[in-house]
């Protein structure tokens, strides 16, 4: 009998201009991942919601099963979501 995991839960907090959003979203579309994106220069509390959360303002910050990931840090999300 097959077990599947549930999907995680991916929320990329980014803004429209940010190089390093654009290449963490297309690596999660690349690995078929589907993920929430929040553009935080048009949303203020999801801005605040970020700083509350990691202290920091820069983006990209990346929420699996809400566990930030600061920036594009390729070998931490390999971590958590367990790509090999």
């Amino acid at each position: 009998m097959e077990t599947h995991k549930a999907a995680p839960r991916i929320v990329v907090f980014s803004t429209p201009h940010c190089s390093w959003c654009t290449k963490v979203k297309r690596y999660l579309k690349e690995k078929k991942y589907r993920f929430r994106d929040i553009d935080i220069s048009k949303d203020d509390k999801a801005a605040n919601d970020v700083v509350r959360r990691t202290g920091q303002m820069g983006v990209p910050v990346i929420l699996i099963n809400n566990r930030p990931i600061i920036g594009f840090n390729k070998k931490e999300i390999d971590k958590v979501l367990n790509i090999k």
